[in-house]
């Protein structure tokens, strides 16, 4: 368990509170029975990942806490998804996995990360590759919503919560079923996102 408290310049000082043995929702709800009354009554916001024990735990131990679904493991799932569908679509088009000299494998890596960090160098060379290996635009469209997924963390409150309104409505009718499964994920989570 995490203290994730920022000071009053808004930076944030994480601290490690406990450690439980287990990853389960009953561990956490266990821990929080132990903690005295005054510290469940200061917790105004409790950040989670996508599993539902968590969710549980902090709905029966934090009943006055708005539970938030946190950022990183948000746009790990949507990194999961572009590594899925550039895998899938390598194996549709070759037959086979990835090699070093294959177009998608060439930008696996730089498929993860914000295209406003990347160079112009490396956005030519993704739109290369792209154009080599994709030839249904599959990478391509994955890759935009995950840029879109990621943009939510990094805009402010009310164009964040626009864009993940938009991101939770559109994503669960994408044609790439991974996208698409990724949308019903984050469509179930609507409320701890937007939070």
């Amino acid at each position: 368990m995490v203290d994730l408290s920022r000071d009053q310049a808004g930076c944030l000082h994480a601290r490690l509170l406990d450690a439980g043995l287990g990853r389960s929702g009953s561990v956490y709800k266990a821990w929080l029975k132990t903690r005295p009354e005054a510290f469940i009554d200061g917790i105004e916001q409790a950040a989670l990942d996508p599993f539902h024990g968590y969710a549980n735990a902090i709905h029966d131990g934090l009943p006055d806490a708005v539970a938030v679904l946190d950022a990183f493991h948000v746009v790990r799932l949507g990194t999961q998804v572009v590594d899925e569908v550039r895998r899938r679509v390598q194996q549709d088009t070759l037959g086979r996995r990835g090699h070093k000299h294959d177009p998608l494998y060439k930008i696996r890596g730089l498929l993860r990360h914000r295209v406003e960090h990347l160079t112009e160098h490396q956005q030519a060379k993704i739109s290369r590759c792209l154009d080599a290996g994709d030839p249904r635009d599959e990478v391509n469209i994955a890759w935009q919503c995950y840029q879109q997924l990621r943009s939510i963390y990094h805009a402010t409150t009310t164009d964040g919560r626009q864009i993940a309104e938009k991101v939770i409505a559109g994503f669960p009718s994408c044609p790439i079923p991974e996208v698409a499964r990724l949308g019903r994920t984050l469509k179930a989570w609507r409320q701890q996102i937007l939070a």
